[in-house]
């Protein structure tokens, strides 16, 4: 398989989040059609990934309460492992909250971890292994996830709040992005930083629009919004990052800017 991931992984953690956002990441590796790094965050596949519409990646969660993940899911996997892939080269499963899975959902796991088609990939979260039945982690590989002692800093909250406007913007309900926007009337550096990873997420999607290459390189969203956007678009929404630091740094009241920036972007 070229894309070098074992056909079942065990994910444990202490954070949750942390661990689902892993599963993600590989999953989008597993079906990014670039033919260099992967996951290359530009590509059809990898766009779709992002926005959590790629047919071919399925997240099935357990997180309702101990022994929330039942065996009519598992068999539902199962059946669907059976089929071809609709578009990328493997069909990846994420179960969420694995550790949640009864006892008998496990059993009806082992199967198709025992004899799993080529092109399937199975990513099992859980807060740890040991909670899982010793078949079933013999029958994948197991990683630890760490977390991190300060995953907040600013720089880093930052750019997870401007990629998560950004990806935002296409939707058709206004709220979708007005509802990411609380915390920026309240903390101006926030907000400042903000503007400036929304500047270079925007000026990196004019560029992929253009035929040219990113220069974020962490960036899902500049692919995701240049392929989704014209770049007649995509300059405007610059224009208007641009002059909503020069209106913050302006000291306008950063509720009325916020709700002024979001009818820009829209």
């Amino acid at each position: 398989m070229e894309y070098h991931l074992s056909h079942a992984m065990i994910l444990e953690g202490p954070d949750p989040e942390a661990n689902l956002a892993l599963a993600e990441k590989l999953a989008q590796q597993a079906v990014c059609t670039a033919g260099g790094r992967r996951p290359c965050g530009v590509c059809r596949d990898c766009v779709k990934a992002a926005g959590g519409s790629h047919p071919d990646i399925a997240v099935y969660g357990g997180k309702g309460g101990s022994r929330s993940f039942h065996v009519e899911e598992v068999r539902q996997i199962r059946d669907s492992a059976a089929v071809m892939p609709n578009e990328a080269q493997a069909k990846v499963y994420i179960l969420d909250g694995a550790d949640h899975m009864t006892e008998q959902a496990q059993n009806a796991l082992l199967k198709v971890l025992e004899e799993p088609p080529s092109y399937v990939i199975f990513l099992l979260t859980c807060g740890a292994a040991s909670s899982l039945l010793p078949t079933v982690r013999s029958r994948a590989q197991i990683f630890r996830v760490q977390k991190e002692d300060n995953p907040q800093t600013e720089e880093s909250e930052a750019f997870l709040l401007a990629e998560s406007m950004a990806k935002a913007v296409p939707s058709a309900r206004e709220y979708d992005l007005v509802s990411k926007t609380g915390t920026l009337t309240k903390d101006k550096e926030l907000f400042r930083a903000v503007l400036k990873e929304l500047a270079l997420i925007f000026r990196d999607a004019c560029a992929l629009a253009a035929g040219g290459e990113s220069q974020v390189t962490a960036s899902q969203a500049a692919g995701y919004l240049a392929q989704r956007l014209t770049r007649k678009k995509l300059m405007a929404l610059l224009e208007a990052v641009l002059e909503a630091q020069a209106m913050l740094e302006r000291n306008v009241n950063q509720t009325l800017l916020a709700a002024w920036m979001c009818a820009k972007l829209k």
